[in-house]
């Protein structure tokens, strides 16, 4: 029963949330790896190079345009604001997904320029509900918690391309399974950790700071070991297997952050149960004095004068006090 109690303590502690903003913005990461799959859309479309980078600079528009994510969060909830960024990429890159995989009938190029654009944008309501949350939820340490979330939006490229090459083997192909990938898989981690996404009472302790440093020193792991594996998979040829094992570990580290708030929270949950159980020892229930009536002395005293029945009373009360 213990388990259960900390399970359901840990999915809805502060903790918790921050390892879920941390996910949902490490797979946020598709405007920037553009470059992977947009000869695909060239060679499929028929495109020139000049409408490709109009299709490029409303990717660009779109991914910049955070202020409508801004303005939507100030009455809605982060979940709201995570739950319509997973709508808005999926719907923006599953028709382009479409659309190069010819399984629809080739749009307008201003078609085109509206589904990345509307792709693009789902990025900054990811950023928006989870860097938001995150910092109201840790004000405290809202420096670091924005470089620490800054940085998982600038490595979630990198780790969706090696997610895709562990899942796809790098194969030569063309570029449509990584924009089905875009498609598919922001919108997966969103719906996992969106419950756990919401602002949380402030109660600031002193190692806060300490616990972001630790997740700050795993990120920064995390982005060694991808530069290495871009710069070593641009040497060699990897096999489907390796591909496969860089991925996994890729995936180790990405959960690793977990670990750190596992072990935090398990600390709050503890001193949480030694703070009950100490307050109940020092709670004494006083039984309040038993009050009776003398009803021998009210039946003697019905019909005396009532000047005697106080001289009375007043002459009890004076031998208990001395006594």
């Amino acid at each position: 029963m213990s388990i259960v109690n900390f399970s359901v303590h840990l999915l809805t502690s502060r903790w918790y949330m921050a390892f879920s903003s941390l996910m949902i913005l490490f797979m946020s990461g598709a405007t920037f790896i553009f470059g992977l799959y947009s000869g695909e859309i060239k060679s499929s479309l028929g495109y020139d190079q000049t409408t490709l980078n109009l299709i490029s600079f409303f990717k660009d528009l779109g991914g910049n345009l955070a202020i409508i994510s801004g303005l939507i969060m100030e009455i809605v909830p982060p979940r709201a604001i995570l739950a319509m960024g997973a709508m808005l990429n999926f719907f923006g890159y599953f028709m382009i997904w479409l659309v190069v995989t010819k399984r629809i009938s080739k749009p307008h190029v201003w078609q085109m320029c509206l589904y990345i654009c509307i792709g693009a944008n789902s990025q900054s309501f990811a950023n928006t509900g989870g860097t938001v949350t995150c910092v109201k939820n840790f004000p405290s340490s809202r420096g670091v918690v924005l470089g620490l979330l800054k940085g998982a939006v600038g490595l979630s490229g990198a780790i969706m391309t090696q997610l895709y090459l562990a899942f796809y083997g790098g194969d030569n192909k063309g570029g449509d399974s990584l924009i089905l990938l875009v498609a598919w898989l922001p919108v997966l981690v969103t719906c996992i950790f969106l419950p756990s996404i919401r602002v949380m009472k402030d109660i600031h302790r002193d190692n806060d700071v300490k616990i972001f440093y630790n997740l700050l020193y795993v990120s920064l792991g995390l982005a060694i070991f991808l530069l290495i594996m871009i710069i070593v998979q641009k040497k060699f040829t990897f096999t489907r297997v390796e591909y496969v094992l860089s991925g996994v570990v890729v995936m180790v580290l990405i959960f690793s952050p977990l670990v750190l708030v596992i072990r935090e929270e398990l600390n709050i949950w503890m001193s949480k149960k030694g703070d009950i159980s100490r307050l109940n020892m020092s709670i004494q229930v006083e039984n309040p004095p038993s009050s009776k009536t003398n009803w021998s002395f009210c039946f003697k005293s019905a019909f005396k004068p009532l000047e005697e029945v106080k001289i009375t009373q007043s002459c009890k009360h004076y031998s208990t006090l001395t006594c």
